[in-house]
């Protein structure tokens, strides 16, 4: 005779566990401490089995027969109902151990090695601070666009969209990871770009005088009264048009004076990946006038103010360009754009020019194939040409490049 609320619920506890059947093999289970269990028996394979189904009241009567059917249902479909809950009590567990931070930190593990410290560090702080807070405990299954996307803006509100922006990239990169572990079918981040969520990141406009003043801009940098090593650096600067922070920050030691080059390294770069600088002969010829001020601080523009140990400053280059007159017109940075204006009007290749800037285009798991080392022979005759160029003008009021080479 089929079960009932009231039968149930004025069953008592006996010495010894004792049964109370339903139907089709469904039945309670009543231990002598008062506690009722919901089992259902069948065979399976010719094996007698006996499927918990859950605990009375918290699983009512309603409950265990939907349960029940469900599980019949099972059995009539060639699965075996205790071995399937087995599996997906597995899969569950599987799910949750296999977190967002635990992938994480796996795909960090992995990543870090052939990486810079300072740039390993950055990832992880920004992991710690902003990610993991956010949707570390999450499944790695249950992550969407959507969460990713809720994640970055919240960054961004900050007024950090740059930061946003990598953050997006790195956590890219894990799912990506993921993916490739199978911890998951596909890459929810795939399908969202930083242009998507993030409002467009307005350029700066570095300050620089136009292409027609740079020769009394060199002329101007050659009779400044002031100190030579300062004179020096915005002559190197003018030459190879790197960054102020990649110059004032040149040690010794990155230099090859013999195969003429400056390797940078990438905890020095913006984008934290080595970059080369192919030496003129004009440049060569300022590094060994600078050997005259080396001071044992292993910095090539050394301090000289703050004793050793430390480098120019920042504002050094600014505050003389100030001086000679050009507040407002010209900054140190400024002799990147007119570096790329000119080559690019004098036709020389768009990827060899944006290659020696150390400008890398992409997204955070394409930027990775970036070679360092990419068109380094024909950078070199670029740099040499670009040196000249900058002699030639100073001398005469022309704005003509020497022979372009291919």
């Amino acid at each position: 005779m089929a079960l009932t609320d009231t039968k149930i619920k004025n069953a008592k506890p006996e010495e010894k566990p004792y049964k109370m059947g339903d139907t089709g093999g469904l039945y309670l289970l009543i231990n002598p401490s008062g506690s009722k269990y919901w089992r259902y028996k069948y065979r399976f394979a010719g094996k007698e089995k006996n499927l918990a189904i859950g605990v009375y009241p918290a699983v009512s009567l309603k409950d265990a027969r939907v349960k029940h059917m469900e599980a019949k249902e099972q059995l009539q479909d060639g699965i075996d109902p205790m071995e399937d809950k087995k599996a997906a009590k597995a899969a569950q567990a599987i799910t949750h151990r296999n977190s967002f931070k635990l992938v994480a930190q796996a795909w960090y593990e992995q990543w870090k090695p052939n990486k810079s410290e300072k740039h390993s560090k950055k990832i992880l702080k920004w992991l710690e601070t902003d990610v993991f807070p956010e949707i570390g405990d999450t499944p790695i299954t249950e992550l969407t666009a959507s969460k990713f996307k809720d994640l970055v803006k919240k960054v961004e509100k900050r007024g950090v969209s740059e930061t946003a922006k990598r953050i997006l990239q790195t956590c890219g990169l894990i799912m990506r990871y993921a993916v490739a572990h199978d911890f998951i079918p596909h890459n929810p981040t795939s399908d969202v770009k930083p242009s998507d969520i993030l409002p467009k990141r307005r350029k700066r406009n570095y300050q620089r005088v136009a292409l027609n003043e740079l020769p009394q801009l060199l002329r101007d940098i050659d009779n400044y009264i002031g100190n030579e090593v300062t004179i020096l650096a915005i002559r190197m600067m003018a030459y190879t048009f790197v960054r102020t922070g990649e110059l004032i920050g040149a040690r010794w030691e990155e230099f090859d004076l013999q195969s003429r080059r400056w390797n940078i390294p990438a905890d020095r770069m913006k984008m934290d990946r080595p970059h080369i600088v192919p030496l003129a002969e004009q440049v060569i010829s300022i590094l060994n006038e600078m050997k005259r001020y080396d001071n044992g601080s292993g910095f090539v523009f050394p301090a000289d103010t703050y004793g050793k140990g430390k480098h120019m400053s920042n504002n050094t280059i600014l505050y003389a360009l100030y001086r000679m007159g050009y507040r407002g017109r010209m900054t140190g940075h400024g002799f990147r754009g007119i570096a790329s204006t000119a080559l690019h009007e004098q036709d020389f290749n768009h990827n060899h020019i944006e290659a020696q800037l150390a400008h890398i285009e992409g997204d955070g798991e394409t930027s990775g194939a970036y070679n360092y080392a990419e068109y380094l022979p024909q950078r070199t005759k670029m740099m040499q040409a670009w040196a000249d160029y900058l002699d030639a003008i100073k001398k005469e009021n022309i704005i003509l490049f020497p022979a372009k080479t291919a």
